[in-house]
């Protein structure tokens, strides 16, 4: 029997202030717990990997390219980093997401498939598309 082909998802961490209220050995012990989960990710082949962001950074905007610093998102907002996975569906994309240890103490994980072209790069070539988008 033929498998389904696997796909690619993000999980996008956000709340880069979950830990602010918690002491250091918590925070030690949450993080362990946190390296462990995505260890096992990796380890069973799901997870192709993921990295923390530091909060500054840069946004380019506009027709005229304005550079700011930023973003200046809520820090329960800020994207704090990503795991990219290879999965059968969202479903079990969404399971691995409720596994996150941060969870409890205000992080959340957004989950977003990866498309293979973008929506436009795809109208574009195709205008018949445009109806289903």
């Amino acid at each position: 029997m033929e498998t389904a082909p696997k796909e690619d998802f993000l999980l996008l961490f956000r709340n880069n202030a979950w830990y602010k209220d918690l002491s250091p050995e918590q925070i030690q012990n949450i993080m362990t717990d946190w390296m462990d989960w995505f260890n096992g990710v990796v380890a069973d082949g799901r997870c192709l990997g993921g990295q923390s962001l530091e909060h500054d950074g840069r946004v380019v905007t506009g027709a005229n390219r304005n550079v700011t610093d930023g973003p200046y998102a809520e820090a329960n907002e800020s994207i704090a980093g990503y795991f990219m996975l290879r999965v059968n569906d969202i479903n079990e994309a969404t399971e691995i997401a409720k596994n996150c240890p941060g969870l409890p103490y205000g992080a959340t994980v957004e989950i977003r498939k990866l498309m293979e072209r973008f929506g436009a790069s795809q109208m574009a070539e195709n205008p018949q598309i445009a109806r289903k988008i």
